[in-house]
C-alpha cells in the first residue's frame, strides 16, 4: 500500500513510468521512518518485566505507569506503547495535530494545530503540565515528544500572551532561519519546553524518552526539548533575533523579555538529579536510507547525497537538477539510471505578499526550470509528515516534461516561484503530493531518477 493518496492522478501524466518508479522509493523511505514499528521493537513485556532497549524494569511494586507526548510522529509511539502495556498504564496526555487519525483508550487525546499554536493546544499544555506536576517516587513516565511540539503544545511565559506567540512563530517560520535558531527563541519564551516539562516530573520516578528526530543530526534538546536538559540560553535566543533582524517585529513584551532574561529565567541544564533514560528510535536520516535501500534493490546506482542539505528550498532544486545534467552528460557523480537522494530541513524566506506554498513544493518546482530538456528525469520533495508548510499537501513532483505542460497551460513557473505561490502551479499541474498524516515525521526527503539520455 503507497502513503501517496492520489498516487493514479500524479502518474496520470508526464513521465509516468518513471514516476512510479521514484513513488515506490519514496514509500520505502517512509516506512522505514514507521515510529510504531520501531516502538514494538524496543519496547516489550515479558510477565511483569519490562524491557526497553537493553534495560529491564521489574512493574512488580513500582508506581503508576503515565504517557506525556505531543508531536507529528508521537501517535503512533503511543499506540504502540498502549498495545504493550494495556491496562497497567494508568493514565497519559497525548497532543497530537488535527487530522491524525486513530484512537487511545488509556491516555486522553488531544487535538491542536500546526506550525501557529492554537488555544486547544495550550489547554492540552496545561494538562500536560498538570500531570508531570503529580508524578510520584517509583512512577514511569514514558515521555513520547517529536518533532512539531513547539507548536502543538503552546505554553507562553508569564507576561506573554498566546496571540503574541502565535506572531513570533509566524515571523521565525518565515525569516528563513532554521530549526535550531527558531527552537533557540521558542524555547525561551515557554514555560514547559527546554527541559521544564521534565523538571515537573518528580526526581524519583523514571522518565524515558521515546523520539523520533527530525532535526539535522539528530540533537536530542532540539528533538525532545521538554523533556531533556536544553543546551541553548538567551544569548542564543537574541542573536537569532538580531541575525534575522527581528526585534521591531516581535511584540514588545516578547522583546522585553529576551532582553532581559538573565540566570533565574534561564532553562535548566542539569537533570542529572531526575532518573531519565533517552531513545531515538527513529533517526532524522531514517527516509534517506530506506529510500537509498529499495534503489539499491531496483538495480539503481544510488547516492545519498547529503543527509544535511539546508538553505533555500528553489535554490536547492536548481542544485539537483544540476547534477542530473551532469550524471547525463559526463556521468558524474553517478552513470544513469541512477538515483540521488537528499534529506534535510530546507526553508523559504517570504514576504508578507506570499502566496501558497511550502519548502518541498517550491524544491520540486524550482528544479523544473532546469530539467526540460536533459532527458528523462523525475524528482520529488516530500515531506515525511504529510504537510508541507502551512498546506495540507506533502511536497511536489515535476520531471522533464514538466515545464513543457505549464507553458502549455499558460502558467508561469518563475513567476509562482517568485511569489511564493506554488501549491496553485503544481496544483493545476497536478503534482501536489496528497498523504495525509504519514504517522512519522523524520527529515524531508529528495529523491531523483536519472535515466540514461
Amino acid at each position: 500500500m503507497s502513503y501517496i493518496k492520489n498516487l493514479d492522478a500524479l502518474l496520470s501524466h508526464g513521465n509516468a513510468k518513471l514516476r512510479r518508479v521514484a513513488f515506490d522509493i519514496v514509500d520505502h523511505g517512509l516506512a522505514k521512518a514507521d515510529p510504531y514499528k520501531a516502538t514494538r521493537k524496543l519496547v516489550r513485556l515479558e510477565g511483569d518485566i519490562l524491557h526497553v532497549g537493553e534495560i529491564p524494569i521489574d512493574l512488580k511494586n513500582r508506581g503508576k505507569i503515565y504517557l506525556l507526548g505531543t508531536g507529528k510522529a508521537t501517535y503512533p509511539i503511543a499506540k504502540a506503547l498502549e498495545d504493550i502495556l494495556g491496562d497497567r498504564i494508568d493514565d497519559g496526555v497525548i497532543i497530537c495535530k488535527y487530522g491524525q487519525e486513530g484512537t487511545l483508550t488509556r491516555s486522553r487525546l488531544y487535538f491542536s494545530n500546526h506550525p501557529i499554536p492554537d488555544e486547544a493546544g495550550f489547554s492540552a499544555a496545561k494538562e500536560a503540565l498538570a500531570l508531570a506536576e503529580k508524578t510520584l517516587p517509583g512512577d514511569i513516565v514514558f515521555a513520547c515528544v517529536t518533532g512539531g511540539s513547539s507548536a502543538l503544545m503552546p505554553y507562553p511565559v508569564e507576561g506573554v500572551t498566546l496571540d503574541e506567540k502565535k506572531l513570533v512563530n509566524r515571523l521565525l517560520l518565515t525569516c528563513g532561519a532554521n530549526i535550531i535558531e527558531i527552537n533557540n527563541v521558542r524555547k525561551h519564551l515557554s514555560r514547559i519546553k527546554g527541559g521544564r516539562l521534565a523538571k515537573a516530573v518528580h526526581r524519583g520516578a523514571h522518565l524515558i524518552n521515546l523520539t523520533v528526530s527530525d532535526v539535522i543530526g539528530d540533537p536530542l534538546d532540539y528533538i525532545t526539548c521538554p523533556t531533556v536538559p536544553d543546551t541553548s540560553t538567551f544569548d542564543d535566543a537574541r542573536r537569532t533575533l538580531t541575525k534575522y533582524e527581528l526585534w521591531n517585529k516581535v511584540p514588545a513584551s516578547v522583546a522585553r523579555y529576551l532582553k532581559e532574561g538573565g540566570l533565574k529565567q534561564e532553562t535548566p541544564k542539569d537533570l542529572s538529579d531526575h532518573h531519565m533514560d533517552n531513545f531515538i528510535i527513529v533517526p532524522g536520516t531514517a527516509a534517506c536510507e530506506g529510500a537509498a535501500e529499495r534503489a539499491k534493490e531496483l538495480g539503481f546506482e544510488t547516492m545519498i547525497l547529503s543527509t544535511m542539505l539546508e538553505g533555500e528550498s528553489r535554490e536547492l532544486g536548481g542544485t539537483f537538477a544540476a547534477i542530473a545534467k551532469e550524471i547525463i552528460m559526463s556521468g558524474r557523480p553517478l552513470n544513469p539510471p541512477c538515483v540521488i537522494i537528499g534529506g534535510g530541513e530546507t526553508t523559504v524566506k517570504i514576504s508578507a505578499e506570499a502566496g501558497k506554498g511550502g519548502p518541498n513544493q517550491e524544491f520540486a518546482l524550482g528544479a523544473a526550470l532546469w530539467i526540460d530538456s536533459i532527458g528523462d528525469v523525475v524528482i520529488i520533495g516530500q515531506d515525511s509528515d504529510g504537510t508541507d508548510g502551512p498546506t495540507e499537501y506533502a511536497g511536489g513532483v515535476v520531471d522533464n516534461l514538466t515545464a513543457a505542460r505549464a507553458k502549455e497551460s499558460g502558467m508561469d513557473i518563475f513567476a509562482a516561484l517568485n511569489r511564493h505561490d506554488v501549491t496553485k502551479s503544481l496544483l493545476g499541474l497536478e503534482d501536489a503530493i496528497v498523504t495525509g498524516a504519514t504517522g512519522t515525521n523524520v527529515n524531508d526527503l529528495k529523491v531523483m531518477v536519472v535515466m540514461p539520455k
